[in-house]
């Protein structure tokens, strides 16, 4: 089964990819909501659905636990939110 991205969730991949390598740990989901300007129940969602597709992984519970499953090459560029 191919696993497909929508715009926004590549996005969102993006995001976490460079907040983890500029930063040294993973996003919170907080950092999240303020880059996306969206609630905190829509940042969770679209990590929920970003984990049930396996884009990533995480250990609820663990703050700053997501972790890619995806190559790098595989993500777009980040675009600043409009």
């Amino acid at each position: 089964m191919a696993r497909t991205l929508t715009d926004k969730q590549s996005q969102y991949l993006a995001f976490i990819y460079n907040y983890t390598v500029i930063n040294g740990r993973p996003p919170a989901e907080a950092d999240l909501q303020r880059f996306f300007r969206v609630t905190p129940p829509t940042i969770h969602q679209m990590i929920l659905r970003l984990e049930e597709k396996g884009f990533i992984s995480r250990s609820p519970g663990t703050a700053r636990s997501i972790r890619l499953l995806i190559d790098p090459d595989e993500i777009p560029r980040l675009q600043r939110p409009g």
